[in-house]
């Protein structure tokens, strides 16, 4: 089973060198400027060059995490993820890209631990997921989520209200001060439309409000720009 896994995983890096550009990475080859920094939860299901068709190196300045969160804890203090820091402070980064998605185990993960108190077992998904219940508990309290409905009926919405929070917690740090901040939900459930692998727009720099995060796109686009959390 390794020697079969491994043998794929050398098949598929020939497959990627030979889809490269003679001249790919010509412009970063010594440095990088990627003007995007996109943050998105550690998933199978969800990569984050494939959702931005970043098919070339140098556009997209990637960091995964359970849950997708932006925050660490430096010394006791929550800081801006050193992941995301570096590209803003030191590439010449302006965009910072929070994707949450549906169906997020984390989410989950972290709803069930909101209310029955019960955690995963291993230490380093545990202290990941202690993480997200603040922001679940917070979600509860949202009027759009009815906190005693099925855990099914509220983890997407409980996506977003994640997300929002990333979104929050980033735009009021220094090291995000000069960024367009905004935050997407990735979608392969069918919660925001019937498009699998869409990433609709949910918040901007802190706006929510659909209506006018649709004045800020072009009009092919506005079908991006949708929302669980309606109240």
């Amino acid at each position: 089973m390794v020697t079969r896994l491994l043998e794929e995983l050398l098949v598929r890096n020939d497959e990627h060198v030979a889809s490269l550009p003679a001249d790919a990475f010509g412009d970063c080859r010594d440095g990088q400027r990627p003007p995007v920094v996109s943050v998105c939860c550690s998933d199978s299901r969800v990569s984050q060059e494939g959702m931005w068709a970043a098919d070339r190196p140098g556009f997209l300045f990637t960091a995964g995490n359970i849950g997708n969160r932006v925050r660490d804890i430096v010394d006791g203090t929550p800081v801006l993820d050193g992941s995301v820091a570096y590209p803003l402070g030191h590439a010449d980064t302006d965009v910072l890209a929070v994707v949450g998605h549906t169906g997020c185990g984390a989410v989950g993960a972290a709803i069930q631990a909101a209310r029955t108190g019960t955690y995963p077992a291993e230490p380093g998904v545990r202290a990941d997921v202690e993480e997200l219940v603040p922001i679940v508990e917070s979600g509860l309290e949202h009027p759009s989520i009815d906190a005693d409905a099925p855990a099914g009926e509220i983890h997407d919405p409980l996506v977003e209200h994640n997300v929002h929070e990333q979104v929050a917690f980033a735009g009021n740090t220094a090291e995000a001060a000069d960024a367009d901040v905004y935050g997407f939900v990735y979608d392969f459930h069918g919660s925001y439309g019937d498009r699998d692998g869409a990433t609709y727009l949910v918040n901007v720099n802190g706006e929510r409000d659909v209506d006018a995060i649709r004045e800020l796109v072009d009009e092919k686009h506005t079908d991006h720009v949708r929302t669980l959390l309606e109240k």
